[in-house]
């Protein structure tokens, strides 16, 4: 039988615990650093549930004339589900919902799985940042809604 899952408006509660077991996230920001970040913008908190269990989740906010999709992760033992698009879906339809023109996000070059999800997803490379190592860089991504 396939896994139920349901995409939700979810707790910032529920998002710190999910960051703390992804191991592509080497120090997640605590709940305090959500709070500050999307205290009075208008913003959107996602949480992906496989039959009950948080899974993975995606927030996202707005950043001056357009909407920032700021941290995002699925639990390793649930990835390959889609439930990243579906996040991303939901995220963009509520974006493009409030009039937002496009979304915006930053990776690291070291994520290549991240960057092949946005490119298959129709976001352009805007802008590289360098740093010290290669794979640090930061890439940052648009897609217009």
């Amino acid at each position: 039988m396939p896994p139920t899952i349901k995409i939700e408006v979810g707790t910032l509660e529920t998002v710190v615990a999910i960051s703390q077991k992804i191991p592509e996230f080497h120090n997640p920001h605590n709940l305090s650093t959500y709070q500050q970040r999307l205290k009075n913008v208008p913003h959107i908190i996602l949480v992906a549930y496989v039959d009950d269990v948080p899974a993975g989740f995606k927030v996202g906010y707005e950043r001056a004339d357009y909407f920032y999709s700021w941290m995002g992760a699925i639990l390793p033992a649930y990835r390959r589900l889609g439930l990243a698009r579906q996040l991303a879906d939901k995220q963009e339809l509520w974006a493009k919902d409030n009039g937002y023109p496009h979304v915006t996000f930053k990776t690291r070059n070291r994520l290549k799985p991240m960057l092949l999800f946005a490119i298959g997803r129709g976001f352009d490379i805007i802008e590289v940042q360098p740093k010290t190592r290669i794979g640090e860089y930061r890439i940052i991504l648009r897609k217009l809604l």
